[in-house]
């Protein structure tokens, strides 16, 4: 069945019922995402299609933890760092937890700033923002120096289960990737604010409309996704 539907032009808009209306209408960018910017549609859809990957990783690693007849590596050994005579488990992982959480505030202030159209404070924010990924991935290359030199590998683990090198390197590698991307495109962003790009609506890469500040709001969903991911990895990984 047609319905007819009054459309601002004042024609009347032929309306399609059911499954064909729903194809439809999710059809048209003017409908479905109307007033909103697509490469910050295609940002939820693809955090959407990450989330599916994510959750696989990790529901896999609970499934060979659970299955496996080895003894789990405890992980407040294992990632026990010994500071000054006393040994502290997962202090390093605190550590990278807390910054990577901080981040995600100053990229919300970022974000605020930016649809303020405060160049300066959007850039210095970003670079912070930045900053904090650059660290925590430093951090994690450290802890995977650390394990390899204690022999573990994807292959094999001499402090257990031999699935516990390959779940980790897997899950935390796949997440650290992620930051590593985060953190070129957040110094790309900061440099465009900083050039004025967004205020002129300069053509070119990751350029939004004229005056608006939208992208950067996409760059803190990415970062927001990165840092909740991680808040699982701490729960499943590091605290089970």
């Amino acid at each position: 069945m047609v319905n007819e539907a009054v459309a601002d032009t004042g024609r009347s808009v032929a309306m399609v019922e059911g499954l064909p209306g729903i194809v439809a209408d999710w059809s048209s960018d003017q409908r479905a995402f109307k007033r909103v910017p697509w490469h910050k549609a295609m940002m939820w859809i693809f955090l959407l299609s990450d989330t599916f990957i994510f959750t696989c990783f990790l529901t896999s690693y609970m499934t060979v933890r659970m299955s496996t007849t080895v003894p789990w590596p405890n992980p407040s050994e294992v990632f026990a760092l010994t500071i000054a005579g006393h040994h502290i488990p997962l202090i390093l992982i605190a550590i990278m937890t807390f910054i990577l959480i901080s981040s995600s505030g100053t990229m919300a202030m970022a974000v605020r700033f930016g649809y303020q159209q405060n160049k300066r404070m959007t850039a210095l924010l970003l670079i912070i923002t930045a900053l904090f990924g650059v660290s925590f991935v430093g951090m994690q290359a450290f802890e995977w120096t650390k394990l390899i030199e204690e022999g573990v590998r994807p292959w094999g683990n001499p402090m257990g289960a031999p699935q516990f090198g390959a779940a980790f390197f897997m899950i935390t590698g796949f997440h650290g990737f992620h930051v590593s991307v985060g953190v070129i495109f957040l110094i790309i962003t900061a440099v465009k604010v900083l050039r004025g790009s967004f205020d002129i609506g300069r053509p070119g890469f990751m350029t939004g409309r004229k005056g608006n500040y939208e992208f950067v709001e996409t760059m803190g969903l990415y970062w927001h996704f990165v840092d909740l991911v991680w808040v699982f990895i701490f729960a499943f990984f590091y605290l089970w």
